[in-house]
């Protein structure tokens, strides 16, 4: 199922649908968001404008922590803590960009686009 454009279906003066006067060009071609969660590690691919493909990640289990020195290590995703984006992503476990996670090294921050970039990069938050 597609989205629709609002400006190939417009109504005229009268109340009658008009027709559209072309179809659906490439890049008004969409799909639906990708909500990654934590669970056993999953990602599709996305195919992108000029054969180029990416992938975009469905389900997390871990994620790439670095410290303040800059140094990255593996660590597991617990559950996520906070979700700036949207307060029912919290409750769902859904990671986007900004996310506070609680991980084994301890809370992070997600810096990646998870749906974009096809992996989870965090930093850890000062601790307290």
């Amino acid at each position: 199922m597609t989205r629709p454009i609002e400006n190939l279906t417009k109504r005229r003066p009268t109340g009658g649908r008009s027709k559209p006067s072309r179809g659906r060009r490439a890049y008004e071609k969409d799909g639906y968001a990708i909500e990654p969660l934590v669970g056993a590690a999953s990602s599709r691919p996305i195919n992108r404008r000029g054969g180029h493909t990416t992938s975009g990640v469905i389900r997390a289990d871990f994620a790439n922590v670095s410290d303040k020195s800059g140094k990255a290590s593996k660590s597991k995703i617990l559950r996520v803590k906070k979700s700036p984006a949207n307060r029912d992503y919290e409750r769902r476990g859904v990671i986007t960009r900004g996310a506070v996670l609680e991980t084994e090294a301890g809370e992070a921050v997600v810096t990646s686009r998870p749906t974009a970039d096809g992996v989870v990069n965090a930093v850890l938050t000062a601790k307290k």
